[in-house]
C-alpha cells in the first residue's frame, strides 16, 4: 500500500463497495490501529452511551455459566470481554489482529481474561475450545464473512453460543431517513473532529453498514455454517441487531 493511500485507507473509490475489497482485512486493520486511541471516547459520545447497553443486553442473551469459555473476537480496546467478564465465566480470551487495539485492551484489567493477537479467518485455537464466541461490530470487517463464521462454528463445542452484535439500518421509514442523515452527514465529521482519524474510518462506517447484510441475510449466513438455531433482537430502533446462534449438542457423524 502506497503512502497516499495508507494516508486515506477508504477513499471514494473503495468506498464504492467496501466488502468488495481485495485488501479489505489489510485496511481494516491499518484503520483501527490508527483510530485506536480514540475509539472507546468516540464510540461512547456518537451512541450518546448507549453502546455499553448493547453489550449488556448481548451477554444477557448469551446466558453465561460459570464453566463457559468465551472467545471475544475482533474484541478492540476490549469492551465486549470485559462486560462478559462481569458475568463470571471460567475464563476468556479476547482476539484481535490489530495490535494497535489489542495493546489497549491488554493494558486494562480485566478477571481470567487473557488476549491473543490472531485473524479471525484462521485462529490458533483447536476444535470446541470454547463454549461461547462473540463479536460485537466485527463480522461486517471481516475479509470473508462465510470463512469468519465457519471459524467461528468450528471452535465451539457442542450446545456452545456464537454471540454477534452488529450494526442494522432501521426497518421504519422515517426513523431510517434519520438515522440515515445522522449516520452519514453528522457521525463522520464530528467524529474525525474527535479522532484526528487520517484513515476515513468514520466514511467506513455507515457504507459498510448500508451495504451488509440484513437480518435475514445474516440468520441465512450463520445457519449456512452449521449453525442450528439463531435468535435475534433489535436493539434501539434497529440500529442495532444481536444474534445467538446455537451449534447442535449432537453433532452428526
Amino acid at each position: 500500500m502506497d503512502a497516499q493511500a495508507e494516508k486515506m485507507i477508504w477513499d471514494r473509490s473503495h468506498l464504492a463497495a467496501p466488502h468488495a475489497q481485495p485488501d479489505k482485512a489489510k485496511r481494516v486493520r491499518a484503520m483501527f490501529d490508527d483510530i485506536a486511541p480514540t475509539y472507546e471516547l468516540v464510540n461512547r459520545i456518537l451512541s450518546f452511551g448507549r453502546d455499553a447497553h448493547w453489550r449488556r443486553a448481548a451477554v444477557k442473551m448469551a446466558d453465561v455459566r460459570p464453566d463457559d469459555r468465551v472467545l471475544d473476537l475482533a474484541c478492540g480496546t476490549g469492551d465486549f470481554a470485559r462486560a462478559f467478564a462481569d458475568a463470571g465465566p471460567a475464563i476468556i480470551v479476547g482476539s484481535d489482529f490489530a495490535a494497535g487495539m489489542l495493546a489497549l485492551a491488554a493494558a486494562r484489567d480485566a478477571p481470567k481474561t487473557y488476549w491473543c493477537q490472531a485473524d479471525a479467518l484462521a485462529l490458533p485455537h483447536p476444535d470446541s475450545a470454547f463454549t461461547i464466541v462473540c463479536c460485537a461490530f466485527g463480522v461486517r470487517n471481516f475479509q470473508s464473512l462465510p470463512r469468519g463464521l465457519a471459524e467461528m462454528y468450528r471452535i465451539l463445542g457442542p450446545g456452545g453460543r456464537a454471540v454477534i452484535l452488529e450494526f442494522a439500518m432501521p426497518k421504519t421509514p422515517l426513523l431510517a431517513m434519520m438515522y440515515s442523515l445522522y449516520f452519514r452527514r453528522i457521525l463522520p465529521p464530528v467524529a474525525r473532529v474527535i479522532s484526528r482519524d487520517r484513515s476515513c474510518a468514520y466514511d467506513y462506517l455507515p457504507r459498510s453498514v448500508s451495504s451488509f447484510l440484513d437480518s435475514a441475510g445474516m440468520i441465512a449466513a450463520l445457519k449456512s455454517v452449521g449453525f442450528s438455531s439463531v435468535a435475534h433482537r433489535s436493539l434501539t430502533f434497529g440500529i442495532v441487531t444481536a444474534y445467538v446462534a446455537k451449534k447442535d449438542r449432537c453433532q452428526k457423524s
